[in-house]
């Protein structure tokens, strides 16, 4: 059964990236998944199946910028 992506996903992968990184986000959808590095910003492109390999475990999402992971608080 495939993997359930969605866009914005983080993913860890089994191998680095040459930059160091092994945290990426899921930047396109379909037959082939885009991914961005999440250290050095490239993007890469890579069969379904592939991805599905290499990934080690799903990451939690990154709580957008001025927002508290519980919600917003009141002062």
């Amino acid at each position: 059964m495939p993997m359930h992506l969605e866009l914005g996903d983080r993913l860890r992968l089994r191998k680095p990236h040459p930059c160091g990184g092994s945290t990426w986000q899921v930047v396109r959808l379909g037959a082939d998944i885009g991914l961005r590095c999440e250290t050095c910003g490239r993007r890469i492109l890579l069969p379904r199946s592939e991805v599905e390999r290499r990934t080690k475990e799903r990451l939690p999402p990154l709580a957008p910028p001025g927002e508290e992971p519980d919600g917003p608080t009141a002062f």
